[in-house]
């Protein structure tokens, strides 16, 4: 019989730790609590979080009043003590935040991208935006752009933009550089291959097919990176949410179609990375062409009817794909996001309301309202990780911090 793997072990139990103090916030919690609640022995917890203290992750958040015996010492998560960047390529635009360990915001940029003009531009533009997104770094305080505008699991709550700028001036605060930077999550249109880091032949973009996108930028900047959908991120980032569901549809329209699935608690990827490739699901057999080389897809039908100013048409269409994986998966909340539904969320969530109303379909429909929702998910592939909320890197990237 094999033995048990002693450091994977450790690990996991730090991370369980970590993810504790994470949501405990500013307040805090005990070593008893956490003992109780991750079902370690208080020899092992203190064992962690002596590690962790030492690693600066951890910190003293004072002492808690005694209901018998002595105060019990109170510890916090050091947000500042770590940063994960998070990189949205969409077809026609590259956002990139600066998030720290809490999940907070602290810088953010945003800059035209042109995802056609071939990987050299591509990756040019990218290590431009980072280098400029590190520099700037968070103010002087640690509070950066912490402006408080997301949203809760729900989907709702403020916009979160926190002041984007246009041709690359983003609005990111001034101040020294951030510390601990763990990597780079990447978040693209797909398909892709997110265990391989490649991206497969975007629609409209082929030439991106089986190119190495995640070493080459791991190469280039330096550090670790992780690639995954767009949808995949956005989903991974609300789950994270308090009080997520355990399951949802997170269907996004922007510059394309697509869904992120989160089912008992984790995003469902399939083998391929294929799950969620709502867009190019045949609803019309006559129908028009799609550059995926499909007629009638959801995705062309939406953005043919966004382009003649049909926002009912497209809302339609929009609520006809989550009906389809309503009836699919059995989820009963589905939450609409991307910039088409952002700029006309009202329209969007009543269409969609209408259509699984009108099939019977009892799952609520809200609207994510984060403009940055896959930017900041992607930042949240590195670091879920380091809190036992996701697989490390898939097998190409970081691992988590916490020995």
């Amino acid at each position: 019989m094999g033995g048990a793997n002693l450091p994977a072990l450790r690990l996991h139990n730090a991370a369980l730790v970590l993810d504790l103090l994470r949501t405990a916030g500013r307040e805090g919690i005990s070593r008893l609590e956490l003992a109780d609640r991750t079902g370690l022995t208080p020899q092992a917890v203190s064992k962690i979080t002596a590690r962790l203290r030492a690693e600066g992750l951890a910190a003293d958040a004072g002492r808690r009043a005694s209901t018998g015996g002595k105060p019990a010492t109170v510890l916090r998560l050091v947000p500042e003590a770590g940063h994960a960047i998070g990189l949205h390529l969409d077809r026609d635009e590259l956002t990139a935040v600066l998030l720290d360990l809490a999940g907070e915001r602290v810088a953010h940029r945003r800059a035209p991208l042109d995802l056609g003009a071939g990987a050299e531009p591509v990756l040019a533009a990218v290590r431009a935006e980072v280098a400029a997104l590190l520099a700037a770094g968070p103010d002087g305080d640690g509070s950066g752009e912490r402006d408080g505008g997301g949203e809760d699991a729900s989907g709702e709550g403020g916009s979160g933009e926190g002041g984007s700028g246009d041709g690359g001036s983003g609005g990111a605060s001034r101040g020294a550089p951030p510390s601990g930077v763990l990597g780079v999550g990447v978040a693209m249109p797909g398909p892709l291959d997110h265990r391989a880091g490649t991206p497969g032949r975007v629609t409209g973009f082929p030439e991106w097919e089986g190119f190495p996108l995640r070493d080459e930028l791991a190469r280039r900047l330096g550090l670790p990176v992780v690639l995954d959908k767009d949808t995949n991120a956005a989903a991974l980032g609300l789950a994270l949410r308090p009080g997520a569901p355990a399951s949802f549809a997170y269907v996004h329209l922007g510059t394309g179609l697509g869904a992120g699935l989160v089912l008992g608690g984790a995003v469902l990827r399939g083998g391929r990375t294929g799950a969620g490739e709502l867009g190019h699901q045949t609803v019309q057999l006559d129908g028009p062409p799609c550059e995926c080389g499909g007629r009638g897809c959801l995705e062309v039908l939406c953005l043919a009817a966004l382009a003649h100013g049909d926002l009912d048409g497209a809302a339609r269409v929009l609520g006809t794909g989550a009906a389809n994986l309503v009836r699919l998966l059995d989820v009963d909340r589905v939450l609409l996001g991307g910039r088409a539904v952002l700029a006309a969320p009202e329209a969007f969530a009543r269409g969609t309301r209408a259509v699984l109303g009108g099939l019977g379909l009892p799952a609520d429909v809200a609207v994510a309202a984060a403009p940055d929702a896959v930017a900041e998910g992607a930042a949240q592939l590195i670091l879920a990780p380091v809190f036992g909320r996701e697989p490390s890197g898939f097998d190409g990237g970081p691992r988590a911090v916490g020995k």
